[in-house]
């Protein structure tokens, strides 16, 4: 793809003749830009460097015909299905690859359609205030000598990559696959502040776990599903590198261009190793934590069950004293009350003997009660 060959005969029409072209449009932003605020900037480079900005999409379609050996790079955010039809037309783009790019919410890929490269990426970025993994998705067509980005999402920085590009006109002039490495490196680049905020998270809940916060295993749940989100946004990436540099011979791509991608792509293995082990830790966290917490439910069932066996023996305590004081109680009631005709209420060892089995009677418990351990 890096070799300027001609234009396909089925994309470009001649230009008509001088009588029957239709009157200039004017190169500021017209009508038609103001209803099509997804066009984020269409520019037009030729030997790495800015020829033409072209405010509508026609426009930048009439002008990459003034220029056979330049290239357009065309960026959109949440484009209309008229604009994408527009360009699919223009280019040539397979529909299924437009279908894909109209609905988003596609896993990472790249596919081949002719001589066109469609590729979908999982941008991240880390939002320190919410403390979470915010996913933008990132669609891109790259031709013989276009490059269209359709932007689902806040992230990338498409606007630094352009920057970067512009500021590097060797880099640029070798083509729409020099753009793709410099999108692939932007979001590969952009993960490692999701890693570096990631791990900061665990290191953060390995605290609180072992301080006993109650809260943790929320954090920690969430946390896990992010890096689900995280591990589906860059192992895929892995294979599809591979694929690019598995063709680079077939499509003659610049041997400086080739050691880049190299580059990128050891950056997104380590990247896809970080995120496995980070989602590996979770789950040993997540275990560490039940155990923790069981444990700390087995101590406060314990001391519980210590409680009420202690209330149970001051219980029995005091029934057990409460049944002693009970018996001279009631000896003394029934000899307390005043009738005539009671048995022995007039007999002179009555006093003595209601004494005596007050106290056979208490002695007895406090034996009964001694040998049960309730005393």
């Amino acid at each position: 793809m890096s070799d300027r060959r001609p234009r396909a005969s089925w994309r470009r029409q001649p230009e008509p003749p001088a009588a029957q072209r239709p009157e200039p449009q004017p190169s500021g932003p017209g009508p038609e830009q103001a209803d099509r605020p997804s066009v984020v900037q269409a520019t037009l480079y030729r030997d790495g460097r800015k020829v033409a900005s072209p405010a509508t999409l026609a426009e930048t379609f009439r002008r990459l015909r003034e220029y056979p050996d330049g290239m357009a790079w065309i960026g959109l955010h949440r484009p209309t299905e008229s604009e994408l039809h527009s360009l699919a037309a223009e280019f040539d783009l397979h529909e299924l690859a437009v279908e894909d790019a109209l609905e988003a919410h596609q896993r990472p890929k790249l596919e081949r359609y002719g001589d066109t490269l469609f590729v979908v990426l999982r941008a991240a970025r880390y939002l320190d205030a919410q403390e979470e993994v915010d996913f933008g998705e990132l669609h891109i067509f790259v031709g013989r000598d276009f490059v269209i980005t359709v932007r689902h999402g806040a992230a990338p920085d498409l606007s630094a990559v352009r920057h970067r590009m512009e500021e590097d006109p060797d880099l640029l002039a070798l083509g729409p696959e020099a753009v793709l490495y410099a999108i692939l490196d932007a979001v590969v680049d952009g993960y490692a502040p999701v890693v570096a905020g990631v791990q900061n998270d665990i290191d953060e809940i390995e605290t609180e776990v072992f301080g006993g916060d109650p809260a943790v295993s929320r954090r920690i749940y969430e946390l896990s599903r992010e890096m689900v989100e995280f591990q589906r946004a860059t192992r895929p990436l892995v294979s599809m590198l591979h694929g690019l540099m598995a063709g680079f011979a077939k499509y003659g791509t610049d041997e400086e261009l080739q050691r880049y991608l190299r580059d990128v792509a050891d950056h997104v293995t380590h990247t896809s190793e970080r995120v496995d082990g980070f989602r590996q830790a979770l789950t040993e966290i997540l275990t560490v934590n039940a155990t923790l917490v069981t444990q700390q439910q087995n101590a406060e069932m314990r001391a519980l069950a210590e409680a009420g066996f202690e209330q149970n023996e001051e219980i029995k305590k005091i029934s057990s004293w409460a049944a002693i004081l009970f018996a001279p109680t009631l000896v003394g009631t029934i000899y307390g009350m005043n009738f005539d005709n009671m048995p022995e209420l007039h007999w002179a060892g009555g006093y003595p003997f209601a004494v005596v089995l007050m106290a056979v009677v208490c002695t007895s418990l406090y034996v009964v009660f001694k040998k049960k351990d309730w005393l």
